[in-house]
């Protein structure tokens, strides 16, 4: 008969989730992993990841998650690959439900990720890894020398701006808007940035492809005039949405929905803790995540040890 009864159950199987989980079996804490589909959560569908440490010509996302999964499983993780369709966090045990079964556990370590807002256009989605990319900091060096357009006009699209311009030979920034949202401390270095162009008022409409990405059409929201632009790469740069529908109501959120949580992880239930891209952070990348998950862990095992 399954064991139903745990002292940490993880809801999420990205790198916050699995580190989260090498830790607290390294502890002598059993650890159950309950995650929707296949390991490594937004970085399965990162094709390369050049940013992880100890990689040195990178390392497919789904294969790193897979490791990642294999590493916590040598210490007694057990995973469970099914959907959870409520939480009872406030009860003691805390209760996790799935369609099919009801688990307790003395923690609940919650890794549900996040995932980018998408401009929505038809082939956006296929594009993904041949040209459209969500994260600058993860894939702007297959673009060095090259010409890429970035949408958006917030914080992470100017910073994205900003470090694409020191590796590529010509930024376009298209923001619907006539000024940008973001902070006044970055118009300094954007207006010493010689190679970055800016579209106001304007929107990318189609993504132009042959296999990869070749241009895209942006259309002027002031005359509805359109203009094709030749590019090799697409950063879509509009915002993320946390997957935190399944807590509202019990975890405390910010007004976008990230988990108010600081660098302990801990929530405001007691024994509830949150990692990775879904907390309120400054940050959201695959050190960050194991990052949390180590600390998470490691108030877990305090909780359970009063």
């Amino acid at each position: 008969m399954e064991n139903n009864c745990y002292d940490v159950i993880i809801i999420g199987g990205g790198p916050g989730g699995y580190c989260a989980a090498l830790y607290a079996a390294r502890a002598n804490l059993s650890t159950l992993v309950i995650e929707k589909f296949a390991p490594g959560g937004q970085m399965a569908t990162t094709e390369i990841v050049e940013n992880y440490p100890g990689f040195v010509d990178g390392i497919n996302g789904f294969e790193l998650g897979m490791q990642m999964k294999r590493g916590a499983e040598r210490f007694g993780v057990k995973t469970k690959l099914a959907e959870v369709k409520s939480v009872e966090l406030d009860k003691n045990p805390k209760l996790v439900h799935t369609a099919k079964d009801t688990f307790e556990a003395k923690t609940v370590i919650l890794a549900l990720g996040a995932f980018p807002r998408e401009l929505g256009l038809e082939n956006e989605r296929n594009l993904r890894g041949r040209g459209v990319s969500y994260c600058a900091t993860c894939d702007g060096m297959f673009y060095r020398d090259k010409t890429v357009v970035i949408v958006g006009g917030g914080n992470t699209a100017v910073a994205d701006a900003i470090f694409l311009a020191k590796i590529c030979k010509k930024v376009y920034l298209v923001h619907r808007r006539d000024e940008l949202r973001a902070s006044k401390t970055y118009m300094e270095s954007l207006e010493k940035t010689a190679n970055i162009e800016f579209l106001w008022s304007s929107e990318v409409v189609e993504i132009l492809e042959d296999e990869f990405v070749t241009g895209a059409k942006v259309k002027s929201r002031k005359d509805d005039s359109i203009q094709e632009i030749a590019c090799d790469g697409i950063f879509v740069a509009i915002g993320n949405i946390p997957n935190t529908e399944l807590i509202k109501g019990q975890v405390e959120l910010d007004e976008a929905g990230y988990v108010l949580a600081d660098e302990t992880t801990k929530t405001n239930i007691p024994g509830v803790f949150a990692v990775g891209d879904m907390r309120q952070k400054p940050l959201r990348q695959i050190v960050t995540a194991v990052s949390d998950g180590a600390v998470a862990s490691k108030y877990a095992e305090e909780y359970i040890n009063l």
